[in-house]
């Protein structure tokens, strides 16, 4: 099973990026979906996640009202649009695909990681 995620890159303060998750129909197509990310020195947290079919979203409180996380069940794809960012958002982003239809902030939920992209928001 393969999951990437892509889409990071520099940024200013202030400024948008997209993120997008791509895997295989049978990985993500009934699974949940959730973004972690891991900042220099510190341990990887909980993002934003979605259930199988987009319509149940759960957000970490530093980014609620500047992030969102959607889904494609066309093109199988996972979504993390980031605005608003801000130098303490620079981190290895992740994607994970649930063992479940549904999940929420605890790594315990995900069976299947992806590799990370990098952003980076400058000061």
């Amino acid at each position: 099973v393969q999951l990437q995620a892509y889409g990071g890159g520099l940024v200013q303060a202030g400024g948008s990026l997209r993120l997008s998750c791509a895997a295989s129909r049978r990985t993500l197509s009934n699974n949940a979906v959730g973004w972690f990310r891991q900042g220099p020195r510190k341990d990887r947290e909980f993002v934003a996640s979605v259930s199988w079919n987009g319509g149940n979203t759960n957000y970490a409180e530093s980014v609620k009202g500047r992030f969102t996380v959607s889904r494609d069940r066309v093109s199988i794809t996972v979504y993390l649009q980031m605005n608003s960012l801000r130098p303490e958002d620079t981190a290895i982003y992740y994607c994970a695909a649930a063992r479940g239809s549904y999940s929420g902030p605890s790594s315990l939920d995900y069976e299947y990681w992806g590799q990370g992209t990098q952003v980076t928001v400058s000061s």
